[in-house]
């Protein structure tokens, strides 16, 4: 007889592997939709060229003639995406005008010679109006590769120079001094108590922690804000042209953790300073607001002169996040949610707690989606609908029993509407890096787990017709933009939703169930026929089958076979009391979505 193999939908990994009886408990590269599994959207490159450093923060808007942008922002650079073409609008922190600065020794290291250039090693430094020092030509964009002293840095030529000094009258422009692409304690000198550990030598412990660098970005009108976590306020001006660098605002607070635009045009910088312009004041708690529809005008005089402001959150240790909701604006701490709404007069913005511990795990681990907040914590998931509630999760062990905490301020939220779907990468335990995704379905309230998905950056279809997502390759040499000795570490910027294939090669997916009991499980039955069941099947799809007599047996029999849209039916020769099955792809072109499977059943005995 004909027995369905009947599978709910969603990724359950919070009991055994039997007590998941009609649940599926692994899957990559798979998610589900209508209560049926599939494999997910394909991806294409965005460009043919690489940028540098990871991503850690995208953002897309129009200008006001409806040209699509997209701001990237790496741990190394700050870059413009638009009508095909990634420009580098990272800040410049000195312009500086140097005499013979170049000093060669024979090979393609060179000395620059320049007191205090307040350069670290990997920074990004551009000269100009040089004139050739034995030859070689030194117009153009360097990173630095050592740092000598105060006084002195190191960079490579592109070959040998021979020995001398030289290079004129030459313009530098020195990029923003590079960020850190992973957390860490600091172990340096002077990181532990008075007289703890050998003198001259660094730490065993430390308590001083160094977050990686991340980015956030709002718009005001059609001009671009940016803020580095605690660093100054920028603006990317469009009218300057779409490669010039992003300008500090100088009137702005100095140091902020992150920066929004709320829906009223007034600019907030949270986890900002006390005294403007000191970044020795700056308080994590802190808010701060601008004169409304003017980011110049931070200092409050008088409620007829400006409305800007100041206010300080009341629970947690610092603001981790922000972000526009339900007509106002929500403020994640580290252990806290609060509302911040605009009320007028001469309070101009009230703040209200509306959730204690149920913190933000990240700066970016949230998103806003039919006026719902979804979000990560320390320990669970968490919306937001007008009051907080923790969300049911079928995977919750397995995502937070094997995280990496140290590297968790690089976790973030990808929205993906068309298919219903809040996606968080993460880090798992051994990983300073995001090697894994979970999924939350909000329309179906489902969940489903990803490892072979990595991405550091994400931004919805909406300006553009597709998802953009960022992929760190650390291998590869970046290619967009031209620099001379640059290191090892590049992003590839990917169009998903794109096909069905990984960038034009096959995509690796499968989708695993828990143990099912054929019929009651009290009795050995045999297999002989399996009918498969797909929709949209294009190219062919691995169906194996796994039996067993008990839960605990390790070498289960298995069988397999490649299902074609041509496929009928395929035969087997299993017997057991349960069974799994293992749905896979492994080709390219191939596409599929599943429905079910039938058994052709007969008891057989218990040998």
């Amino acid at each position: 007889m004909l027995s369905k193999v009947n599978i709910a939908p969603g990724i359950d990994k919070e009991t055994t592997n039997y007590g998941a009886e009609g649940r599926w408990i692994d899957a990559v590269n798979v998610r589900f939709r209508s209560g049926l599994p599939e494999k997910v959207g394909g991806w294409s490159k965005l460009t043919d060229t690489t940028i540098c450093g990871v991503v850690r923060a995208q953002k897309t808007w129009f200008s006001t003639q409806g040209v699509r942008f997209l701001a990237i922002g790496t741990h190394r650079k700050l870059y413009i995406y638009s009508e095909g073409v990634i420009s580098d609008i990272t800040p410049i922190r000195l312009n500086a005008n140097l005499t013979n600065p170049f000093t060669a020794d024979g090979s393609s290291t060179i000395v620059v010679t320049h007191n205090s250039h307040n350069a670290t090693q990997g920074d990004f430094v551009t000269f100009s109006g040089a004139t050739a020092l034995n030859g070689a030509d030194f117009n153009a964009e360097y990173e630095v590769t050592e740092v000598v002293d105060v006084n002195s840095y190191k960079i490579t030529h592109t070959g040998n120079v021979s020995s001398g000094t030289g290079g004129g009258s030459v313009t530098a422009k020195y990029q923003l001094n590079v960020g850190s692409a992973t957390s860490s304690f600091g172990f340096g000198w002077g990181t532990a108590t008075w007289n703890a550990g050998a003198w001259n030598t660094p730490r065993t412990s430390s308590s001083i922690f160094v977050e990686a660098t991340y980015w956030a970005f709002d718009t005001f009108g059609e001009d671009l804000l940016a803020i580095r976590n605690n660093g100054e306020l920028y603006k990317w001006d469009l009218s300057g042209g779409v490669a010039t660098p992003a300008q500090v605002i100088t009137q702005a607070p100095s140091a902020s953790r992150f920066v929004l635009v709320t829906n009223e045009q007034f600019v907030l910088c949270l986890g900002t300073e006390e005294s403007i312009g000191n970044k020795s004041t700056q308080d994590n708690l802190l808010l701060r607001w601008s004169q409304q529809r003017d980011f110049t005008t931070w200092e409050f005089t008088s409620i007829r002169e400006n409305s800007s402001g100041f206010d300080r959150v009341q629970e947690g240790s610092k603001i981790v996040a922000a972000a526009r909701s339900r007509g106002s604006v929500l403020i994640w701490t580290d252990s806290s949610l609060n509302v911040l709404q605009a009320i007028g007069g001469d309070e101009v913005f009230s703040l209200l707690q509306v959730g204690s511990s149920c913190g933000a795990i990240s700066p970016f681990c949230w998103a806003e989606v039919n006026g719902v907040s979804y979000w990560m914590s320390q320990t669970a998931f968490y919306i937001f609908d007008g009051s907080v509630k923790k969300l049911e999760c079928s995977v919750q062990n397995y995502v937070f029993e094997d995280l990496n905490t140290t590297a968790q301020v690089q976790i973030f939220c990808g929205l993906n509407v068309d298919f219903n779907e809040v996606t968080w990468f993460y880090p798992s335990a051994g990983s300073q890096t995001l090697d894994r995704s979970v999924t939350y379905n909000y329309l179906e309230k489902i969940w489903y787990t990803n490892t072979g998905f990595a991405r550091t950056g994400w931004s919805d279809r909406g300006v553009f017709p597709n998802p953009f997502a960022a992929k760190f390759l650390p291998n590869d040499t970046p290619t967009n933009d031209t620099i001379r000795g640059v290191t090892a570490g590049a992003t590839q910027m990917y169009r998903h939703e794109d096909g069905v294939n990984d960038d034009g090669l096959a995509m690796t997916c499968s989708l695993t169930s828990g143990d099912i009991d054929i019929e009651d499980g009290d009795q050995v039955y045999h297999i002989s026929r399996v009918i498969p069941d797909f929709k949209d099947l294009a190219g062919q799809v691995n169906v194996r089958l796994n039996f067993l007599n008990y839960p605990t047996s390790t070498t289960p029999r298995s069988f397999n076979s490649n299902v074609t849209p041509t496929t009928k039916h395929f035969s087997v020769r299993g017997r057991g009391r349960q069974s799994n099955v293992v749905i896979s792809s492994t080709t390219a072109d191939s596409d599929w979505r599943y429905g079910t499977l039938r058994y052709d059943i007969t008891p057989d005995g218990a040998r």
